[in-house]
């Protein structure tokens, strides 16, 4: 399984090297590559793509207005020299952020990375379309692999582009994004109440004003998320006289 790939960077020594990288790489193949954004358009449009190389400071349009313009994007690396727009980037559900100039070794880790979360992404539509829901799932985590039983997660925090996993008895740091993690848990469970804080709703204990009480932890609701977030907590749970 090779994943698709399109560069966007209006740099051509950029577009080179990540293009000698992609060659150098097995499961990658280049499909694409264009110096603006307004082209990229026509490259998805006309191609099969798993995975986009995104520069930030682009003519015409940046690579955030650009991530912002589209509603279905392809898993999507940013590759730039400012480190400013990290957090706005992983906000709009970038996988990875490399900083130029980047070593080989960094580009192989982003891209192992993407395609775990794509492996991870078709194995549970597989799953969803055969009716089989499992129970658990597995992350890589300081070297082996770990199993997570959903009813042992208690809540997920976002660090950057790791991701906490409290579980029962443990803390997991895994190397995924908040959106590749959240596509992983069943909706019945687990609701996103702020964007750094997923939370597994069988183990809240209360709730307080904003504040969430998981028994060892206390979270806070979003304000913008609090009247949806209640919503979905209390529905058809709530006794009323």
């Amino acid at each position: 399984m090779k994943l698709n790939c399109i560069i966007v960077d209006d740099e051509p020594v950029a577009r080179k090297l990540l293009e000698e990288y992609i060659g150098d790489t097995d499961f990658l193949q280049l499909v694409g590559k264009a110096e603006n954004p307004v082209k990229a358009n026509t490259l998805l449009n006309n191609n099969k793509a798993d995975l986009l190389f995104l520069d930030i400071n682009m003519p015409k349009m940046s690579g955030i207005e650009f991530l912002r313009s589209i509603k279905e994007l392809p898993l999507t690396i940013m590759t730039t020299a400012y480190t400013e727009y990290a957090i706005e980037g992983f906000e709009l559900s970038v996988l990875d952020y490399l900083v130029k100039p980047f070593s080989y070794e960094r580009f192989l880790k982003a891209c192992t990375k993407a395609k775990e979360y794509y492996e991870l992404k078709n194995k549970k539509n597989n799953e969803t379309s055969n009716n089989v829901q499992a129970d658990y799932f597995f992350v890589k985590c300081d070297g082996r692999i770990e199993k997570v039983l959903y009813e042992d997660l208690i809540y997920v925090e976002a660090m950057l582009n790791y991701v906490v996993l409290h579980t029962e008895d443990k803390k997991l740091m895994v190397y995924l994004t908040m959106k590749s993690i959240s596509e992983q848990l069943p909706e019945n469970i687990f609701l996103k109440i702020h964007k750094s804080t997923i939370v597994n709703i069988n183990k809240i204990k209360s709730i307080e004003g904003n504040e969430i009480n998981l028994g060892n932890a206390k979270v806070l609701i979003s304000q913008g998320l609090q009247e949806s977030v209640m919503k979905e907590i209390l529905k058809d749970k709530i006794l009323k006289r």
